[in-house]
């Protein structure tokens, strides 16, 4: 692990400091390391949000869009129950096994 001194003024150590004991923290250096790691995550996440609107068009999602999922969940469900039951069809692997003891 490399080493970095750092000069902050007296507010800004105190402030630290306190972070340091309020939160038990066993030292500065691992109060920083955490906001350091916190800053490069939300970096990255930005980036992969800029990413996303960089790459085109995507769908809205608006009433319609969760309107359609709906169905088409509804439409999977009706398939799945309209399976004949003797076929194995929405039968789990325990309850396949359960049934060949």
């Amino acid at each position: 692990m490399s080493t970095m001194n750092i000069s902050l003024p007296e507010e800004l150590k105190a402030f630290v400091d306190r972070q340091v004991a309020a939160r038990a923290y066993g030292s500065a250096s691992e109060y920083v390391r955490e906001l350091l790691r916190r800053e490069r995550d939300i970096e990255h996440l930005r980036s992969l949000l800029m990413e996303g609107l960089e790459s085109g068009p995507g769908r809205v999602a608006d009433a319609a869009y969760f309107d359609g999922l709906r169905e088409r969940i509804r439409q999977h469900a009706d398939k799945k129950a309209a399976a004949p039951s003797g076929s194995g069809a929405g039968r789990s692997r325990r309850g396949a096994k359960a049934g060949a003891r």
